[in-house]
Parts: C-alpha cells; sequence; structure tokens
C-alpha cells in the first residue's frame, strides 16, 4: 500500500492490489502514545536485522520490535501478547508456505499481517493475501526509509478511522433503518419482478385507459409483443383473443375495471399470436388500486392449456376404451348397456349380451409370446367389429375376453344368428406374420330382460353360459339357462378347492398297467390323478383338469404329476421290483410353457430316474397347433432319452408327413374305435388300418379301453402291440400296483381268460 505522495525510486515494493482497507486491527493507538508492537518473524538474520534496523532509526514513529525465526517460537508469543503488526516471512525453518501464514492468521485475526516475500515466490504471498494478510513486501526491496512511514501511514490510518468510530455510531442506527428501508423496497421491487418472470402463468398490466403498461417473459412468449413494443399499445392489438375460436371476445379488463371485482373469463378461449398462430387459453382478470382504493388499471392473468386439454381429451379416451384394439372397455359397456336397457324397457324390446371367449388363446401367448398374442387380438376385434351392427357395441372386456352387446332386439334368435356368424368368421384361419393362427370361440348369451332386469345380472349371466359353452366342448354358443348358476358357483366352489388341494397335497396318482397282447407282460404303466378331497371324496380327472387348464393351475398340477410318478418308479427300481416305464399325459398348457424342457430335466435329476423309464403322452392337437416348434421340442425330450407317444390318436387333425417327421415310439388309439366294433362298423376299418399304419411307422400300437373279450380278440387278430383297460385292471394305488407287479412277476392275464 502506497501514501498518496508519490516515494521516492528505492521505497518498499508493497503490491498495489489493494486500493482500499481490506481489514482493520482491533486495536490501534495514536503515534505519539506508547510504541507500536511489532513481531517480526523472519526466516534468515540478514532479513531481520536489515527490517530492525530500519525501525528501530525511525525519527516519527516509535516501534517495539520482537523477532522470532520460527513458527512455534511467533505461535507462544501470540498466545501471551498482542501485536499490532506482524512482520511474516513465509520460509521459515520449521514451516513454509500458505500453511505458515494460516497459522499465524487464526492465532492472530486482528493484527495487521504484512506477508515478507522473495520475487521467486509473490504468487504465494498473493494468495496470502486473499486469504487475510493486509498486503506484502518483497525483502530485497525494502528500504530503511521508506519502512517505518509504511507502517506509520497504516497505523495512522486505522487511528483516524477509530476517531471516526464514535460519530459514525451516532449516525449508524437512522442509516441501518433508511438502508433496511431501501433495501426492503428494492428487495420487494426484484422479488415481485423475479417471481412474475419465473412463473409460468401470464401476466399482462394495463391502465385505466386499457393501454398495456406491463408484460412479463411468460406474456411476451405468448402474445408475440415484446415489452417494449407493447408498453402503450390498445389491450386488443397486444392481446387478441377469440371467444370460441369464432368472434373476437370482450375486453377482460375492462370488465375488471367497469365491475370493479375479480372476473373469471370463458374456457373456450383462444389467444391469437402476433405472427397469427393460435393456442387455447384460459385467463382470468381482477382490478389493480391504489393506497387510496381507487381502480388505476386491470392485470390480467392467463397460460395456455392446449396440451392439458388434449391431454385430457385422450385420457377421457382411454378411460373409456381398450389400449390395445381401440374398442370400448367394460366402463363404457356398462354404461352402454344401462342406456340400452332403459331404451329397451320404454320401446318393449330386447337386449342381448354376448360374453366371447378365445379357446386356448393362453396357449398362443405362452408358445408365440405376447406380441403374436397381441396381433391376434388386434386381428379379432377387426372380425368381431365387422359380424354386428353399427348401433351395436364390441367391447373388450380385458385379456381374450370380448362383450358384444346387441341393443333392440326382437328375439333371442337374432341373438343366435350373430353368434353363428361370428363363429363363422373366426372359423377362417388368422395370418399373423409368418403364423398361421386357428382360434375358435366359445359364447355365452343372455337376453334382457329374461336373464336379468339390470345390467349387471345381465353380465354375469353371460359369464356363466360362456363358461357352460366352455364346458360343453367349446366352439359354440350357449344361452344362458337357470341352472347354470349353480353349475357356476359349483366351478368356482372347485376352483378354489384346487388350489388348497395343491397346497395340502390332496392329489394321488393311481397306475393303470399296459399289457403286450402276445405274451400277457406288462410293458408299462400310466399314471393317473386322482383328488382325495376331504368333503367331495374321490374326484376324476375329467371333474377339475378342464378347470384347472382354465384356471392356469394345470402347470404346477402337471408337474406334481411327472415329479411324483418319477419320484414312484424309481421307488420301485431300488426295491428291487421290475418296474416298467411310467406314460404321464401332457397337457397343451404344459407342452407349450417356456420352461417345459428344462423342467423335466431337472424332475429327472431330482429323482434320479433313468429318462428311459418316463413315456410322455401328447395329443395330435397339441402337436400340429404349431407342427415345426412341436417337432423342436419332441426331438429335444428324444435327445434326453424320454420316451414319447401320441395319445387318443385318430381323433384330431393330424398330417402324415409330420407325423413320420415326428420322433413318436408308441401310438395309442382313442376308445371311442373300439366301443363299436361288435356291431359291424366302420370303426373296425379304421381301427385295422391305423393299426397297420403303425407298424409301417415302426411304432408300436396300443389300445386304449381295452373292456370286452371281443375286442381284445379283434385287437389280436389285427396284430395290435398291446392294450390298455378294465379287461385287465383298472387304475391302481401305487401299492396294489406293486403288489400286482411283485405276485404277477410282470404279467397279467385278461380277467374273462
Amino acid at each position: 500500500m502506497r501514501p498518496k505522495s508519490d516515494p521516492p525510486a528505492q521505497a518498499p515494493a508493497l503490491s498495489a492490489s489493494k486500493a482500499a482497507m481490506r481489514r482493520i486491527p482491533g486495536t490501534t493507538q495514536a503515534m505519539n502514545d506508547a510504541p507500536t508492537a511489532v513481531l517480526l518473524v523472519a526466516g534468515q538474520s540478514t532479513d531481520a536485522s536489515l527490517i530492525q534496523g530500519a525501525l528501530a532509526n525511525s525519527a516519527d514513529t516509535a516501534f517495539r520490535v520482537e523477532t522470532v525465526t520460527q513458527l512455534a517460537a511467533a505461535l507462544d508469543r501470540l498466545s501471551r501478547d498482542i501485536f499490532e503488526v506482524i512482520l511474516l516471512d513465509l520460509a521459515l525453518a520449521d514451516s513454509a508456505g500458505l500453511d505458515t501464514f494460516d497459522q499465524v492468521y487464526k492465532a492472530a485475526p486482528n493484527s495487521l499481517i504484512l506477508v515478507l516475500s522473495s520475487d521467486q515466490d509473490e504468487a504465494t504471498a498473493r494468495t496470502a493475501v486473499q486469504r487475510g494478510a493486509y498486503d506484502f513486501l518483497v525483502k530485497n526491496h525494502i528500504d530503511a526509509h521508506w519502512l517505518p512511514r509504511t507502517l506509520h501511514y497504516l497505523i495512522e490510518h486505522n487511528t483516524v478511522r477509530d476517531k471516526l468510530r464514535n460519530t459514525e455510531k451516532r449516525f449508524r442506527s437512522m442509516e441501518v433503518v433508511l438502508q433496511a428501508a431501501r433495501d426492503a423496497l428494492f428487495e420487494e421491487q426484484e422479488r415481485a419482478q423475479v417471481t412474475l418472470n419465473s412463473i409460468a402463468d401470464a401476466v399482462l398490466i394495463t391502465d385505466l385507459t386499457g393501454n398495456v403498461t406491463y408484460l412479463n417473459v411468460a406474456a411476451e412468449a405468448m402474445t408475440g409483443w415484446s415489452r417494449q413494443d407493447a408498453l402503450g399499445r390498445p389491450l386488443a392489438e397486444v392481446f387478441r383473443v377469440l371467444d370460441g375460436m369464432t368472434h373476437q371476445a370482450s375486453d377482460p379488463a375492462r370488465r375488471a375495471i367497469e365491475e370493479d371485482r375479480p372476473v373469471d373469463l370463458a374456457i373456450d378461449r383462444v389467444l391469437v399470436r402476433r405472427d397469427g398462430f393460435e393456442s387455447a387459453i384460459e385467463d382470468s382478470s381482477a382490478p389493480i388500486h391504489n393506497q387510496n382504493g381507487a381502480v388505476i388499471g386491470a392485470v390480467i392473468v392467463f397460460h395456455d392449456v392446449s396440451q392439458s386439454r388434449a391431454m385430457a381429451s385422450k385420457m377421457a379416451y382411454l378411460a373409456q376404451h381398450d389400449f390395445l384394439t381401440g374398442l370400448p372397455n367394460r366402463v363404457m359397456l356398462t354404461e352402454r348397456l344401462s342406456l340400452a336397457i332403459g331404451l329397451a324397457q320404454r320401446h318393449h324390446k330386447q337386449v342381448a349380451l354376448l360374453f366371447l371367449d378365445l379357446d386356448y388363446f393362453k396357449h398362443i401367448n405362452d408358445s408365440l409370446g405376447h406380441a403374436i398374442g397381441d396381433q391376434l387380438l388386434q386381428s379379432v376385434a377387426v372380425r368381431l367389429t365387422g359380424c354386428v351392427r353399427f348401433t351395436d357395441t364390441v367391447c373388450r372386456q380385458g385379456g381374450d375376453e370380448f362383450v358384444i352387446l346387441l341393443s333392440e332386439i326382437e328375439r333371442p334368435e337374432d341373438a343366435g344368428h350373430v353368434a353363428e356368424k361370428l363363429l363363422t368368421t373366426l372359423a377362417v384361419p388368422q395370418h399373423i406374420g409368418e403364423h398361421e393362427l386357428h382360434v375358435t370361440l366359445s359364447i355365452g348369451i343372455s337376453i334382457y330382460p329374461d336373464d336379468g332386469e339390470d345390467a349387471d345380472t345381465v353380465m354375469q349371466n353371460a359369464d356363466t353360459a360362456m363358461y357352460h359353452a366352455k364346458a360343453s366342448g367349446r366352439n359354440n354358443y350357449q344361452f344362458f339357462r337357470s341352472d347354470m348358476n349353480a353349475r357356476a358357483v359349483r366351478r368356482l366352489f372347485i376352483e378354489s378347492s384346487l388350489r388348497r388341494a395343491l397346497r395340502q397335497k390332496e392329489f394321488v396318482l393311481h397306475y393303470q398297467p399296459k399289457i403286450d397282447l402276445t405274451s400277457g407282460a406288462i410293458t408299462g404303466t400310466e399314471a393317473l390323478i386322482r383328488w382325495q378331497d376331504p368333503e367331495l371324496g374321490m374326484v376324476f380327472p375329467e371333474q377339475f383338469v378342464p378347470i384347472a387348464e382354465e384356471c392356469g393351475l394345470i402347470v404346477p398340477m402337471g408337474r406334481w404329476v411327472l415329479h411324483e410318478a418319477c419320484t414312484q418308479v424309481q421307488a420301485w427300481l431300488s426295491a428291487g421290483l421290475q418296474a416298467v416305464p411310467v406314460a404321464v399325459n401332457i397337457s397343451a398348457v404344459e407342452f407349450r410353457h417356456e420352461n417345459f424342457l428344462a423342467g423335466v430335466a431337472s424332475i429327472l435329476r431330482e429323482t434320479g430316474l433313468a429318462p428311459g423309464y418316463l413315456e410322455l403322452e401328447l395329443t395330435e392337437t397339441i402337436l400340429m397347433h404349431n407342427a415345426k416348434a412341436s417337432a423342436a421340442v419332441l426331438q429335444a425330450l428324444k435327445s434326453m432319452g424320454v420316451r414319447l407317444a401320441i395319445d387318443d390318436f385318430g381323433t384330431g387333425y393330424s398330417s402324415l408327413s409330420y407325423l413320420k417327421q415326428f420322433p413318436i415310439d408308441t401310438l395309442k388309439i382313442d376308445q371311442s374305435f373300439l366301443r363299436d366294433i361288435a356291431t359291424g362298423t366302420d370303426d373296425a376299418t379304421i381301427l385295422s388300418a391305423v393299426i397297420g399304419m403303425g407298424r409301417n411307422l415302426k411304432q408300436r400300437v396300443i389300445a386304449e379301453g381295452v373292456e370286452t373279450h371281443e375286442q381284445l380278440a379283434f385287437l389280436r387278430t389285427q396284430q395290435c402291440d398291446e392294450g390298455q383297460g378294465f379287461q385287465f385292471s383298472h387304475p391302481l394305488p401305487a401299492e396294489d400296483f406293486a403288489a400286482l407287479l411283485v405276485s404277477g412277476q410282470g404279467y397279467l392275464r385278461p380277467t374273462e381268460e
């Protein structure tokens, strides 16, 4: 810091970085009082001697200089005495650099600290100044004449400041109050300005004459007018608003001024921007008053609602429509059904409700994936819509369920005709990508007012009729009948009981032997599930397996059957019995499940059963649903060493070319072909052809459902390989079948021989 008069060329090199005092020491004495206490902390004796000599020879100021050469000594002195001035060398024997300054500054924060720096270390000295040092001196430029005068100037400056403090104190309170008032006003104005420019709403202000006096940033963007261009212009020119997109809207500011109250404006306003772009807005206006309560203008607040209105419209649509197919959903169906019932009641008409479910849709989803399943649902939706009138409603209920509302029909037969049309339309294969998909419908129909007098009852009864259609073989329609409710209740009871049965292990397996028709040897056995219900007693598969398929329990149930059967055969082998391979029937849902192959392999590992002791039975319908995919799964199973059989052969659709490619070991002829052999029907011819075909394909042929001696004799004449049925044995519990293996030594003669 230089004095006001120009010093000679040899003046001490103080930095010119400070134009004013940065910091005031706590206590400063006048020049004619006690000597000023100076602590010199110098690392080299030559620097200390030079500074001590300069201060000792000062003619106008008395200095009491105490010198130390290490940081530790300096800190010790500062802890015991107060020094008004500290001359600090940053290069000491026990410390160097900024850490030296930091420690001294912490020990004497109220002292005036001047850093002693070399020419090469000015950067460090400047950093020390930034941290709180008053200034710095370059050591090789210290002058004996100017050093005392420089310190004198600094100390005198502080002394004068002390004298002014009392005077300043008298005015401080008033100045503080005035400054606080000025700051509060400024902050309020700034806050208002920042707030108005920060909010998303546009704000526009007019005076009493209707001319614009203010726009915030949002208003500038929405109107297309800058504040400079808009000030003083009529409101109608800057804020051009149409009412209902056709007529110029009334002046909102004028209304607020004239009525002296806030005004909520119409919700169908459209703002025309300066460049002609239009946007939907919502706005309101309010009068502005002066301190006397007189109206001096108006403020208009508005915002763009184009996106929110579009979103509200979209949300309203989605709330009533299915996102995948675009069809009305359950919400809209309920509204339209209630409306249709009301109209039918007044016009003495009838209303029909058709509840539709795609048969085996879950199989397609599981085997081909949800993307294909979604495309199939969209295709089905188009076909269903094409089968009804414009006034009817096709709704997607959820999943693979659809509902069709036929309003104001003349008679129930009209609904039947529509159902037949739907079945015919869906019978045509659907091409989704590279897949040719065959889907059918199960349809339940209820009629208002015969089957219910309110929407909920009509819908519930249509749902009940649909389940009856499924139970009747699928791909058909059923009108609701009152006795169906009892069946529906029983179905729900069975479904809930099945879940309990899985948890509590209420299922058991019975085993029915397969017999070589030439030797009578037991060649294998089929595992058949039974349900030992604590209330219903013994329940047979046909009573609960279809329900298990519909409610999704067939997969865990099938896995249990497979695991239990493999465990039992391995137990017989471990007991030394002449165990035979066990056949397990596999449902379509299990076969197409993504974890089917891994599950089979896992069960074989867990039970330790050799794969050759396991035979899986699948129907033609399952295999031909997606023949290429089926062939791949069969090859994987064959690679494991598992035996494969086609069950109920002859009752489903099959392709001989694919049948030849499938690695099948056994054909099981459906028992329906055996029933009427004695009456001379064509079944005997068909049966002979199937047995011959199996022999030519080098596959074993087994006839199931052998119940009479005549049937057995016919099969032997046709050289059928094996038979299974009551003629040999009923299905037996595991312990009874084990006894059969022991007592019969693996042979079993027909019961009538």
